[in-house]
């Protein structure tokens, strides 16, 4: 009998290996952070400039993610690429600026190449790498040691775990710093206009109402024109004028009412069908709030006002 199938490693062997080292790696960081991480926090507070994330390679394109998240957190960011810096870019760089410098040796060339202009600039430096008696952890106010026990690389070649690591302690920075600004969810949606979140947050129910050629029904329009009306306006419902008031007619409405009359449903006229009053909000309501009364309701569309007057139907 051939057992060499169960003894050898599969691919989801590898992948687990590499889960559980990385898993490691991130939760070794917890003994690691001391003092200059509250006081990194509290610079980056205090400071009236950005936040600069610099870094080589792998380090570099951590860095990008880092800054990215830094800059839609509430913490004005962005990434510099140190080759760039050496050959101009560091006119970008102000004295108010904190600079966040990433490598993992803490030795990378280009990266030192920057010590003596930031020293000489005035700027705090933070240096994010796994080796505390680098030239660049040295040089720092403030050390993140990110140093991890073992590459998740089985040639321990590849940056993973420190890579991972290193992301880790980005997103701990930008986490701590958000919640010391008291960060809200109406902060980051002005940053991701262009998301469901910032929609919900942003947009107002007269952005996204549907306001004109609204289907109306009388109150004693037959089955017939109730259906007609809802198929022409793409809605999934039609308005029934029932003076003094509105009522609702949702295709929801008619299935319901196919179903518990049967046939007989044609005899009935829309104000047998029609919800009295339906929900309604005011022009100036947040797409959130609507949204989120229609989910408390169960419902799907909501009638907007304007004063006493209807302006349009809000949909989700």
């Amino acid at each position: 009998m051939n057992t060499s199938a169960s003894t050898t490693p599969t691919f989801l062997d590898s992948a687990k290996r590499v889960f559980r080292i990385e898993a490691s790696a991130i939760v070794s960081l917890t003994d690691k952070l001391d003092d200059e991480f509250d006081v990194a926090v509290q610079r980056i507070l205090e400071s009236t400039g950005r936040t600069i994330v610099c870094g080589m390679g792998k380090s570099g394109i951590i860095g990008k993610k880092i800054a990215a998240t830094l800059a839609s957190t509430g913490t004005p960011s962005f990434f510099m690429h140190p080759g760039e810096a050496y050959h101009g870019d560091l006119g970008m760089v102000t004295p108010e600026d904190v600079f966040i410098a990433i490598s993992f040796s803490g030795e990378t060339e280009e990266v030192v190449k920057l010590l003596s202009f930031l020293q000489d600039n005035g700027n705090l430096l933070i240096a994010i790498t796994g080796n505390p008696t680098s030239t660049l952890a040295r040089a720092a106010e403030c050390h993140l040691d990110v140093s991890v026990q073992e590459e998740a690389c089985p040639l321990q070649l590849a940056p993973t775990s420190s890579t991972t690591a290193t992301l880790a302690m980005g997103d701990a920075l930008a986490v701590t710093l958000m919640e010391a600004r008291g960060f809200r969810p109406e902060n980051f949606a002005r940053f991701h206009p262009g998301g469901s979140l910032g929609r919900r947050l942003l947009s107002r129910v007269e952005h996204e109402m549907t306001s004109s050629n609204l289907p109306v029904v009388d109150a004693t329009a037959g089955i017939m024109d109730v259906i007609q009306a809802i198929t022409r306006s793409n809605l999934g419902l039609t308005l029934v004028d029932s003076q003094p008031d509105l009522g609702i007619i949702t295709d929801g409405d008619l299935r319901r009412a196919i179903e518990g009359h049967g046939t007989q449903v044609f005899s009935l006229q829309a104000h047998d069908l029609m919800t009295r009053n339906p929900v309604r909000v005011t022009v100036g309501t947040r797409v959130e709030d609507a949204l989120s009364l229609m989910e408390r309701r169960r419902i799907t569309a909501v009638l907007v006002f304007d004063g006493n007057s209807l302006a349009g139907i809000f949909k989700k």
